[in-house]
């Protein structure tokens, strides 16, 4: 299965170092919660319905970066293929938000898929966001317009191999 795992550039790092990921940790995925939350408005392709995982994913990243004031104000979403038997999908649970999974083994770095990120540039809307996040999942709509601002930044595409680069580069 294809999962989204929100991060930041310190999780990059610990990453880099321990070969994998954590486990277990809260991703996101084309699941039926978020195929209906999607297509409430209309059906949606394959490619939709990943931008919408991998767009939840991104969100997550700034809640983490919200509790992480010393990182890198820069969006994570590291792609990988899972296999099935590693993600628990709870679609029913009050707990989840539409395609938020749990992922119940540690992702080895040869499953990464690709890794997206902001570009520098977008650090100020990053910084903003991180901070008015909690008050916009809260319905403030004051500050769901400052994370609109970051998100409607297009997060940068690189392939897993280009991750020590672009960690050394961001350090």
């Amino acid at each position: 299965m294809r999962v989204y795992i929100p991060a930041t550039m310190d999780l990059v790092a610990d990453l880099l170092a321990a070969g994998r990921t954590p486990a277990p940790v809260s991703a996101y995925a084309v699941t039926a919660a978020l195929r209906s939350w999607v297509e409430r408005d209309g059906a949606a392709d394959d490619e939709q319905l990943e931008l919408a995982a991998q767009g939840e994913a991104a969100r997550a990243s700034l809640r983490l970066l919200a509790h992480s004031p010393a990182s890198q104000p820069r969006r994570v979403v590291l792609a990988a293929e899972v296999p099935d038997v590693g993600v628990r999908v709870e679609d029913d649970s009050d707990l989840f938000e539409p395609g938020q999974v749990t992922l119940t083994v540690a992702v080895p770095a040869p499953w990464l898929r690709a890794v997206h990120l902001d570009e520098p540039a977008a650090a100020a809307d990053v910084r903003a966001a991180a901070a008015a996040v909690t008050a916009a999942d809260n319905g403030d709509a004051a500050a769901e317009s400052v994370v609109g601002l970051a998100e409607a930044r297009e997060l940068l595409w690189y392939a897993p191999g280009e991750l020590e680069t672009v960690n050394a580069a961001s350090s």
